[in-house]
C-alpha cells in the first residue's frame, strides 16, 4: 500500500499499532501525537485540544510528504466518574480531544484527501453505541464520533472514503492510572491492538469505489457489545 497515512495518537496503543501496520505494508505512517513515537516514524507533535496547533501540524505533515492518502484518528482520552464528581475541565477535555480533535484533523486534511481521493478511518467505541454510568464524557464524545462519521460519509460520498471503527476493549495503556473500579478485571479478555490494526488496514486497502463503512471489532466476550 503506497499510501501516506496520518495517524493521530500514533505514539501508543492502537495508534502505534496502526502506524506499525502501515509501515509493515510499505506505507508511510506520519504520527500526530502530544509526544514522539518510540518507533522510527515521521511525526509532528501537537495537542488536539489546540485547534490552530492541530491544523498547523496537519499542514506540516502534508507538506513534508506531498499530500495525504489517509487519516486514522486513534487519539483519545477519558475522565471516569459521575458527572457531578468529574472536574469540569477534565470532562470537557475528553470532548475536545476525542470529538473536536477528530473533526479538526479531518477538516484540515480534507483538501489533501480530496486530491488523492483518500480515506478517513475514525475511531469510535462500543461506548459510542451503548451508554454506561460514570462514563458520560467518553460516551458523549464517542456517540458524537458515530454521528460525525456517518454524516461525513454522506457528504463526501464518491469523493473520499469514510470508515468508522467501533473497537471494544484493548490491551493498551488507556486504562493506566485509573481508580481500580474503572480498570478491566484481571480476568478480562481484551483484544491486542495489533489485531484491531489489521482491521484498519483492511479498510485502507479497499479498491477505489469500494468502502467498508463501519467495522465492529471486539473480543468475543466483550461485555459492552451488543
Amino acid at each position: 500500500m503506497k499510501q501516506t497515512v496520518l495517524v493521530t495518537g500514533g505514539a501508543s496503543g492502537l495508534g502505534a499499532a496502526v502506524a506499525g501496520a502501515v509501515a509493515a505494508h510499505d506505507g508511510t505512517p506520519v504520527v500526530l501525537d502530544v509526544r514522539p513515537p518510540h518507533a522510527d516514524h515521521d511525526h509532528v507533535v501537537a495537542d488536539l485540544r489546540d485547534r490552530p496547533g492541530t491544523e498547523k501540524a496537519v499542514a506540516e505533515a502534508a507538506e513534508r510528504h506531498g499530500g495525504l492518502d489517509a487519516v486514522v484518528t486513534c487519539a483519545g482520552t477519558d475522565a471516569c466518574g459521575r458527572l457531578d464528581e468529574v472536574d469540569a475541565d477534565a470532562w470537557e477535555d475528553v470532548i475536545r480531544v476525542n470529538l473536536l480533535g477528530t473533526a479538526a484533523v479531518v477538516r484540515a486534511a480534507m483538501p489533501h484527501l480530496l486530491r488523492s481521493r483518500g480515506r478517513v478511518v475514525t475511531v469510535a467505541s462500543t461506548l459510542g453505541l451503548r451508554a454506561l454510568s460514570d462514563a458520560s464524557a467518553y460516551c458523549a464524545s464517542k456517540f458524537g464520533i458515530v454521528g460525525f462519521s456517518r454524516a461525513l460519509a454522506v457528504e463526501t460520498q464518491g469523493r473520499i472514503g469514510v470508515t468508522m471503527l467501533v473497537p471494544g476493549g484493548m490491551q493498551t495503556a488507556f486504562f493506566d492510572g485509573r481508580p481500580e473500579e474503572y480498570r478491566p478485571g484481571a480476568d478480562a479478555h481484551l483484544n491486542h491492538p495489533d489485531d484491531v490494526a489489521r482491521a484498519v488496514l483492511f479498510a485502507l486497502q479497499q479498491p477505489a469505489g469500494c468502502e467498508v463503512r463501519e467495522l465492529v471489532v471486539t473480543p468475543s466476550v466483550e461485555p459492552s457489545w451488543p
